[in-house]
């Protein structure tokens, strides 16, 4: 008898309203004098965690134009395009916003580490494309020989100062830091279409540097 009374009585308990049952009552009196959980955004400005992948941005300082962040984009949302018609020649990044997933690639593989970052920004509001766009424009540098874009001026520099003195061993390397420091002018044009030892001083792509180095 005493185990009969007992389950009808749990059982009666089970069928109380939730108002009145011990732990649903706490959890709401609770939830009442909490202050709220959730942000009052947009009323008050919030502030993403550390870590928060937000809205793609170049650094216009930082980046070097080399387009490593073009290489290791997933979905292939960074263009590069070289314009070696410009006067001055350049090449321009252009990130789409609307396609990019937020891995944080490019700014993982950026060899300055800074040239490419995924801020806190999270709205992403725009009517045209342009609106989710984000560009850089570098000043290109072309091989003094072919006339093909060799790399941004800004890359050079940035090897310069990376590789210290061993960058002089570089003929273009050196020819960027002295043209830095005015010591070196402009080069002198050899004559014939064939190339000859004065040209080994001149700044080269890798092929016409090849060609050089074995008829000069």
């Amino acid at each position: 008898m005493g185990a009969g009374k007992k389950k009808e009585k749990k059982k009666s308990r089970l069928l109380l309203p939730s108002l009145f049952q011990p732990r649903v009552l706490l959890q709401a009196l609770r939830a009442i004098f909490s202050p709220p959980y959730t942000t009052k955004y947009p009323d008050e400005p919030y502030t993403p965690p550390p870590g928060f992948r937000g809205r793609v941005r170049f650094d216009a300082a930082a980046c070097i134009g080399c387009g490593a962040c073009v290489e290791v984009c997933p979905p292939k949302c960074i263009d590069m395009m070289d314009d070696t018609a410009a006067s001055p020649p350049k090449r321009e990044l252009i990130q789409h916003a609307d396609a990019c997933i937020w891995c944080g690639q490019c700014e993982r593989y950026c060899p300055t580490g800074e040239g490419i970052t995924l801020t806190s920004e999270f709205v992403e509001v725009g009517f045209r494309l342009e609106d989710f766009e984000e560009r850089i424009e570098k000043e290109l540098l072309l091989c003094e020989i072919c006339g093909e874009s060799l790399a941004p001026v800004d890359q050079l520099r940035w090897l310069v100062r990376e590789l210290g003195p061993l960058a002089y061993a570089n003929p273009t390397l050196m020819l960027t830091a002295g043209r830095d420091l005015s010591v070196v002018g402009e080069p002198v044009q050899t004559q014939g279409e064939s190339v000859q030892r004065a040209d080994r001083l001149r700044i080269q792509c890798p092929r016409c540097r090849r060609a050089t180095a074995l008829n000069a």
